[in-house]
């Protein structure tokens, strides 16, 4: 896939220890791993990915990795490698993970075998109310899912017979391929990497060891979530090939807009409008939380745009803080559909303010007078 220099792409040097390998490795594919890379960008995010799991690929690779520092991308063969290069081979991003991060913090790594085994990782789009995801929820969802088969316990052979060793690879479930000058290694064809074929297979999975079927899961929400949260549930995910671990679900939460409030971290905003008589007057109203109504102070004279803060009435966020505040916008809303009556009493008032703008309406009046100071110094 790549022709950039591998060692460049993972950003070590040739001399390079196997730890300082996998190191660069997991830090690439930490970032540009598709499970973590959605929208925009995520093309160009799948291709660095692809080119960083080549080149560990082949460095990894005592064999691979001094052909390729004798003659370069001619001494390897990136399509000889398991799984081949840049696939995903339906890995999942805990599955790249446990593997290198297993041989840099202790345990070994888990071996090619059991790493395909694992299931699939799934993802499900959950769709919340902000009263949900403030105040937390239980939600049932539905699921089409892959799980082991139950008459064969997820071996794929049937009921009374056992898989057989393959003759090809004698149980290694990888070959060597004589190449030229190198001998490589790589997926046994026969029983592609499991060291074992079923010669009987198993009549409800036909020897996949897995069915497919839609299952019901009860998601647990905590208070405070917000959008983009995921939720994990461990071992609900796809069912590993011939027994081996279930994947995760990982459960991506969505908030629908509400109404009334907008939420901005753990802060909610929302707008009250106003008559203008209770701006200009002062007065008292009710405004809605989502515990409540609680009274809210207009002073008189408030301009609109005027924000007010109920302190502690907005989000506790779920990573733990203080709770958030509601913070109200108010509205001054002009009357509509006026009578006669209320059209001469507004003109009657209007009259009343002539010639103390400043004192009335000082934003007006400051206005003003900056427009005539603009003019005046166009003219000199």
């Amino acid at each position: 896939m790549s022709q950039r220099d591998y060692y460049e792409i993972l950003g070590v040097s040739r001399s390079c220890t196997e730890v300082e390998l996998k190191k660069a490795y997991r830090r690439l594919a930490m970032k540009y791993h598709p499970d973590r890379n959605s929208g925009e960008g995520a093309e160009e995010a799948e291709r660095k990915f692809k080119e960083a799991k080549e080149a560990f690929e082949v460095l990894s690779d005592p064999q691979k990795r001094a052909a390729y520092d004798q003659f370069g991308h001619a001494g390897v063969d990136p399509a000889a490698g398991a799984g081949g290069p840049g696939g995903f081979g339906g890995g999942s991003f805990a599955d790249i993970f446990g593997d290198v991060f297993g041989d840099i913090f202790g345990g070994g790594g888990r071996g090619g075998r059991q790493r395909s085994n694992r299931g699939a990782d799934l993802r499900y789009n959950l769709e919340l109310s902000l009263e949900e995801a403030v105040h937390g929820a239980e939600v049932k969802i539905r699921i089409p899912v892959t799980v082991k088969c139950s008459t064969c316990n997820g071996t794929g052979a049937k009921k009374g017979s056992r898989p057989k060793t393959c003759a090809t690879c004698h149980g290694q479930g990888q070959v060597r391929v004589q190449q030229g000058f190198f001998s490589v290694q790589q997926t046994c064809p026969t029983c592609r990497g499991q060291g074992q074929v079923i010669t009987d297979p198993c009549s409800t999975c036909h020897g996949a060891g897995r069915v497919r079927e839609e299952k019901t899961l009860s998601v647990k929400v905590p208070a405070g979530v917000d959008n983009g949260d995921r939720i994990r549930l461990a071992g609900e995910g796809e069912a590993g090939e011939s027994g081996g671990p279930s994947g995760d679900l990982y459960v991506q939460i969505h908030v629908a807009e509400h109404e009334i409030f907008t939420r901005d971290d753990s802060n909610l905003y929302c707008e009250v409008p106003i008559p203008i008589t209770t701006a200009a007057l002062g007065g008292e109203l009710e405004v809605p939380t989502l515990d409540g109504k609680i009274k809210l102070k207009i002073p008189a004279g408030t301009q609109t745009g005027k924000m007010f803060r109920m302190r502690g009435k907005g989000v506790k966020p779920v990573r733990g803080g203080p709770v958030g505040d509601l913070i109200c916008r108010v509205l001054v809303e002009t009357p509509v559909k006026l009578t006669e009556h209320q059209k001469k009493l507004l003109r009657e008032l209007d009259e009343s303010f002539q010639g103390k703008g400043a004192r009335h309406s000082p934003q007006s009046t400051g206005w003003l007078d900056g427009v005539k100071n603009f003019f005046e110094s166009l003219k000199s």
